[in-house]
């Protein structure tokens, strides 16, 4: 007890000097560790269990230790493990076989960071929803939809015109019916068939269907190739609402490519095995889905290891591989193999088969081949690290609510109204941010209060070169 009171004196004496000499933990930066290095195993809220433990209150579970050894533990755990540290070897009979991954790239300063905001977060000081003045959180309205009112309002006005017409037709046959002379022959009313095809009326048509078809052939040549709603099958069905929704992991530890290049990158298979390594049966697809990873990469999960020679071996024998793990799986879990096993080891492998080999891809071996979404056209330039990391966008702020998705679609237009109306409205996130320090003019502007705002528009975000350089 007393061991515990001193290093809490310790931890809090460490914390009052970090502050004083100006090295108070950096939160943000402590969440941009958490997605890169932790968010694959460890929940989000911090409260709960997922591949690994959940990560609040860690340092109190440590607190009977010197700080140096969480900090070692989190740098190398298997070698603490090796070592027989005492919480070490209770973590690692707890969780085994999952292997926390190292970190030696880490420093103290980014460890305290790190465990700052996973603090933060866990006792809700961090992070937290803003409220509007009456207590309330505040959410964004949902867009509206205009297509009924102007479905409606051209209806009205076809009625209209109708109406019109045949109210002109009427006054033309009442002037000429009262400047007629007696024993003239009276004149004739026209029914509302012979206004509809007057010349007048068949000319205003010509002249609205040729407006329409140019219209709708420049919109539709306009929209060529952005595809909007494609939401095309993929050789695995992955799950971003089981992944980034209910497991909570970071789109940026599987793209990694997002923060720091101009590409997101698709993610290989062994940034999958992290955690598929452990994970061996999906919680929809059971065996299925999974072992398209372990086939294409050559991962052997009936001896939990990587087989030798993978690409030199023959179809049958990576068949022969996988159909005992679907046997031994499917026995595992009702006792004994039956015809009912029989036939899912059997689709379930002409399905892995399938997904991993087509016309030009002849080997199972090799990598998975995703079917690709997002697509801008050559001539223009998009940066995802300038948007994310630069611009601090959440990737759900152009691929909507990825989260909530079983299968990934495009979510918005991506066209160039679309981006430049984004860069009109957006807020350059000015503060804390040395991207922006070359900005003098702006930054004192904000600071006098000449200007409440500075748009990506006002730093050039609507020049032609920025995108069609």
């Amino acid at each position: 007890m007393i061991k515990k009171l001193v290093n809490q004196l310790f931890l809090l004496l460490g914390l009052m000097l970090s502050i004083s000499t100006g090295h108070a933990q950096d939160l943000d930066a402590g969440k941009v560790l958490f997605r890169n290095n932790c968010g694959q195993c460890h929940s989000r809220d911090m409260k709960s269990n997922l591949t690994g433990p959940a990560l609040g209150g860690v340092e109190d579970r440590w607190a009977d230790y010197p700080q140096e050894d969480l900090y070692s533990w989190i740098r190398n755990s298997q070698a603490m493990i090796n070592d027989g540290h005492p919480r070490a070897t209770e973590l690692w009979n707890e969780w085994k076989p999952t292997v926390m991954n190292a970190f030696q790239q880490l420093t103290d300063d980014d460890i305290a960071n790190l465990l700052a905001y996973i603090d933060g977060v866990y006792t809700g000081t961090y992070g937290a929803p803003k409220a509007e003045a009456g207590g309330e959180v505040a959410t964004a309205a949902p867009a509206s939809d205009n297509r009924g009112l102007f479905i409606a309002l051209a209806v009205v006005l076809v009625i209209l015109a109708l109406a019109l017409a045949r109210i002109v037709a009427n006054l033309n046959y009442m002037v000429k019916l009262q400047n007629a002379a007696p024993g003239d022959e009276l004149p004739h009313r026209k029914t509302l068939v012979e206004i509809l095809t007057s010349k007048g009326v068949i000319a205003f048509v010509l002249f609205a269907l040729v407006v329409l078809g140019g219209y709708t052939t420049v919109n539709n040549a306009i929209m060529m190739g952005r595809q909007m709603g494609y939401e095309p099958e993929q050789p695995i069905k992955f799950s971003h609402a089981t992944h980034a929704g209910l497991q909570q992991i970071d789109c940026q530890y599987c793209h990694d490519g997002a923060r720091r290049s101009k590409h997101s990158v698709i993610p290989a298979a062994n940034t999958c095995m992290n955690c598929h390594s452990a994970i061996k049966v999906g919680s929809q697809y059971g065996t299925g889905e999974i072992s398209k990873i372990y086939a294409s990469i050559g991962f052997d999960p009936s001896t939990d290891s990587y087989i030798e020679n993978y690409d030199k071996l023959s179809e049958g024998e990576i068949e022969n591989i996988f159909k005992k793990w679907f046997a031994d799986s499917y026995i595992l879990e009702n006792g004994l193999l039956d015809a009912k096993g029989d036939a899912l080891i059997e689709n379930q492998w002409k399905e892995l088969k399938s997904s991993l080999t087509n016309e030009t891809k002849t080997k199972i071996q090799g990598p998975i081949e995703w079917v690709r979404i997002h697509n801008l056209p050559d001539h223009a330039y998009f940066n995802h690290a300038q948007h994310v990391t630069v611009g601090k966008l959440e990737c759900q702020t152009c691929h909507g609510p990825v989260e909530a998705m079983e299968e990934v679609y495009q979510y918005s237009p991506l066209s160039m109204g679309w981006c430049i109306n984004c860069h009109r409205q957006t807020e350059v996130k000015f503060a804390d941010n040395d991207y922006y320090k070359s900005y003098e003019k702006y930054h004192k502007e904000l600071a006098n209060g000449e200007r409440e705002k500075v748009t990506v528009e006002d730093i050039g975000g609507l020049e032609c070169q920025k995108c069609h350089y």
